[in-house]
């Protein structure tokens, strides 16, 4: 079974057919560059130009960076304030020739992929995904059940919010070495740990294609910390299972 996944990013917004029998990309996905200012106009033709690459005629699933609830994107700390309170999926669904668009949180999407097909996969108690890149994303499972929109990244820490601080784009920003910004990981994720208790972190994002640059500089974390199985596709596939959700429900 095949259903179309775009995972939409602070930098990129990247797209494709989805296996779902399998659990990853059917083809090569295709990428284009987030607008600035990611307005929801500037970003639904961004998803639309994605679609269009592969002439897509059936149901797409959607990621958006924040709280999304019943298709509604509720916050917008990396994108445009416009999309607060906006009728998103509505508003894709019209730039999309009207086919059906399921909309949902992209570390929730992350989340869900990784629990059924990547280094979650029959892990039982709790998990919690973080995808680490503009922002922090999280994904909270307890026994395999989705806790949605947790938006972990936007905790305090140390006076700032946390993605600020710990995120991969603060890492680029200001051009920190592995070690420093492990250091800043480190006290997040004990934070996070202090707070949830997790058996297992899973890290994704783009940075998850680079564990033995700072896995092994994590000193203060009980759990087990592991990089993300899917990595990047992970939202992909993620939007992919909710729009197919969305169709048998």
């Amino acid at each position: 079974m095949q259903i179309f996944g775009v995972d939409i990013g602070g930098t990129g917004i990247k797209g494709a057919p989805v296996d779902l029998d399998r659990g990853e990309p059917a083809q090569e996905r295709h990428k284009v560059l987030t607008p600035h200012p990611a307005t929801p106009e500037g970003v639904a033709g961004g998803v639309a130009e994605v679609v269009r690459h592969f002439s897509w005629e059936g149901p797409i699933g959607v990621t958006f960076p924040g709280v999304v609830t019943h298709g509604v994107t509720r916050t917008a700390a990396n994108v445009d304030k416009a999309w607060i309170g906006l009728d998103a999926a509505a508003l894709l669904s019209a730039n999309l020739g009207d086919r059906p668009v399921t909309l949902l949180n992209d570390a929730d999407a992350a989340g869900v992929a990784e629990m059924t097909y990547g280094a979650g996969r029959g892990v039982p108690g709790t998990v919690l995904l973080l995808t680490l890149g503009t922002g922090i994303g999280s994904a909270l499972f307890r026994d395999g059940r989705l806790v949605p929109n947790t938006e972990l990244g936007h905790l305090e820490l140390k006076g700032h919010d946390a993605e600020t601080r710990a995120s991969f784009k603060a890492k680029e920003d200001g051009d920190l070495s592995w070690e420093r910004w492990a250091r800043r990981l480190d006290k997040y994720l004990a934070h996070v740990e202090m707070l949830f208790s997790p058996d297992l972190f899973i890290l994704g994002g783009g940075v998850s294609r680079k564990p033995e640059k700072f896995l092994p500089l994590l000193q203060n974390v009980r759990a087990e910390v592991v990089p993300a199985k899917l990595q990047n596709n992970a939202g992909i596939v993620g939007a992919a299972m909710a729009a197919r959700d969305g169709l048998t429900r």
